[in-house]
């Protein structure tokens, strides 16, 4: 088994360290960098462009985020680079942008995104772009159609489940993509513990993330239960 250690040596800034889309906007070159600055682990969301490029960028639809219609698919990589994110002059970067700027600083877990019959080929696009990275970085998702992709399309890379949900249809859905090599699982907090998150971890030893802890007291349930959490809106570092 691979050593992920690095994986929960730190915190996780969900969609960089941003400061809740006041000034430093969720997902954007500033909130990447303000997160590897202050030695945290980074967490961003891609999506795949009309033209087969890997966009960081959390919706489906650009609405909330770049004040716009359609959706991140029907765009391609420099349209996608042309919209202004929030009230910021930030752009939606490429992920070939991220991995430059944050140069292997920190690790990177990149949670990818999935649109049903827009998304062929998006997890070999984000193995490509990770190839020559020379920074540790993981790859997730919800989708479990994309997660029978990463042992194929992104061998090596270790590739990790984010997931919910605590009746037993989820639990046994998530049960069922461990057949397919996954190194790590991410999970909400709202649902710890459950018997799936106590399993991987104590049964096959596999590190166990959070998401999305806000304050202290999401921290002390995160490490009652599981290996590290994803954060936001707040200074992990600065709870005692």
């Amino acid at each position: 088994m691979a050593d992920l250690s690095w994986l929960t040596a730190r915190p996780v800034a969900h969609r960089g360290y941003h400061d809740m889309n006041r000034t430093v906007w969720e997902n954007t070159l500033p909130a990447f960098a303000r997160a590897a600055d202050k030695g945290f682990t980074i967490e961003c969301d891609v999506h795949l462009s009309s033209d087969g490029v890997p966009v960081v960028f959390h919706d489906h639809d650009l609405h909330r985020l770049a004040n716009a219609d359609g959706y991140v698919w029907q765009r391609t990589a420099d349209e996608m680079g042309a919209l202004r994110v929030g009230t910021t002059g930030d752009h939606a970067p490429r992920l070939a942008e991220v991995l430059d700027l944050v140069d292997g600083r920190v690790p990177l877990v990149i949670e990818i995104k999935g649109t049903p019959g827009h998304d062929n080929g998006l997890v070999a696009a984000v193995a490509s772009a990770l190839r020559d990275y020379r920074g540790r970085a993981a790859i997730m998702s919800f989708d479990h159609w994309l997660i029978r992709d990463f042992a194929k399309d992104a061998p090596g890379i270790p590739g990790g489940l984010t997931a919910w949900g605590t009746r037993d249809q989820e639990i046994e859905a998530h049960f069922s993509m461990l057949a397919h090599g996954i190194s790590f699982v991410s999970y909400s907090l709202d649902e710890l513990p459950n018997r799936f998150v106590t399993f991987v971890r104590e049964r096959l030893g596999l590190p166990v993330l959070s998401w999305t802890v806000c304050n202290g007291e999401g921290l002390k349930k995160t490490f009652a239960h599981v290996d590290q959490m994803t954060f936001e809106g707040f200074d992990p570092d600065a709870v005692s």
